[in-house]
């Protein structure tokens, strides 16, 4: 058994997934294994003949599973949940590239605080050079430490969207296992929820994983998806569904815990509600307006942020946004911290 299974849901993009799995390989690290779950997709012989490959080198360090149906992003990592025997997981989106160094560090967090139940990674955005990012996601200026609570759930919730990099201690994320979210593309996110009410979190400020991107989402396969999502496109209905489907999950953790936080988690994400926003800005004026209506229908309209960031993309259009922004999180070294943001505690032992 290794320390850490890292795990990849597999649909399609078999022609990036050697190079995800050459970046997982790479590391100087040896205590892991890879664990890929195969979600009945169209290119589903592609990725088996290339993971047969690595398998030929590798030996049992690479495992592969076929899903006999499409169960969906949600249902798929629920499968990796069952299918991982390391201690921990690490999710890797299937086109995304894990760091140089990743596994050691967060090998090293969870040696060093072992009641860490999730950990949260630093990650950039990368066209076609990881070398060259676009732009960089840090959310503190240093490795920070925070104890299981509701701060600590409200801190993580919106920065564990992205997938690739996060980690979960294997047997607190089965403990944790639902159908309930399935197709919402959000199951890290109810994770995250349940687990950190009981034990602590690590944010590591080192980049852990790269994001590709120029990819077209494709879910919606699953019979939980349809009617939600629409495979390779991103639709003003889609994002309406994804964060109604946030949102449902972030209500979902009132029903066990006192004090409730779906409210604190609402200010939060839409106190950073610019990629919400950005996403659909490109569309015609009368469209984008609709999906801003649509959005503060959903609780957003309770954030001043949010009319500002809307705003900002119908003045001055997104390229120029984007620009903005990323030359902000550039001179501060990460993203600003905006409304009440809990900083856990540095590991030097000092608390914000």
């Amino acid at each position: 058994m290794a320390l850490i299974s890292v795990c990849i849901p597999a649909y399609n993009r078999a022609g990036v997934l050697p190079a995800l799995l050459d970046s997982i390989l790479n590391q100087d690290f040896d205590d892991f294994d890879i664990v890929i779950a195969e979600d009945a997709s169209p290119e589903r012989q592609a990725i088996a003949a290339k993971v047969t490959e690595y398998q030929q080198r590798y030996g049992n360090r690479v495992k592969y599973h076929a899903n006999p149906q499409t169960l969906g992003y949600d249902g798929n990592l629920r499968s990796l949940v069952e299918l991982a025997t390391g201690d921990y997981i690490l999710f890797m989106g299937n086109d995304d590239l894990l760091a140089p160094g990743a596994l050691k560090a967060v090998a090293a967090a969870v040696h060093t605080h072992p009641t860490v139940g999730v950990v949260l990674r630093s990650y950039s955005s990368f066209v076609s050079d990881p070398e060259r990012p676009v732009q960089v996601f840090r959310y503190f200026g240093e490795d920070r430490v925070f104890p299981p609570g509701p701060e600590t759930v409200v801190n993580f919730f919106r920065r564990s969207v992205f997938i690739s990099g996060m980690v979960f201690k294997r047997s607190s994320a089965a403990a944790c296992s639902t159908e309930r979210f399935d197709g919402t593309l959000l199951y890290q996110q109810h994770l995250v929820g349940r687990i950190l009410k009981k034990e602590s979190g690590v944010y590591l400020n080192s980049i852990l994983t790269y994001h590709r991107l120029g990819g077209v989402p494709d879910f919606g396969a699953s019979a939980a998806e349809q009617g939600l999502f629409v495979p390779k496109q991103q639709t003003p209905d889609s994002s309406v569904n994804f964060m109604r489907g946030m949102i449902a999950i972030a209500k979902s953790l009132d029903e066990a815990r006192r004090p409730k936080v779906s409210h604190l988690i609402l200010r939060d994400i839409g106190n950073y509600s610019y990629p919400i926003l950005s996403i659909q800005s490109d569309r015609s004026l009368n469209v984008f307006l609709s999906y801003i209506r649509q959005l503060m229908k959903l609780g957003l309209w309770r954030a001043p942020l949010f009319y500002m960031y809307a705003l900002g993309l119908i003045l001055f259009r997104r390229r120029n946004c984007d620009r903005f922004i990323a030359r902000i999180k550039a001179t501060l070294g990460r993203a600003p911290l905006l409304g009440r943001v809990y900083a856990g505690s540095s590991l030097s032992g000092s608390s914000d």
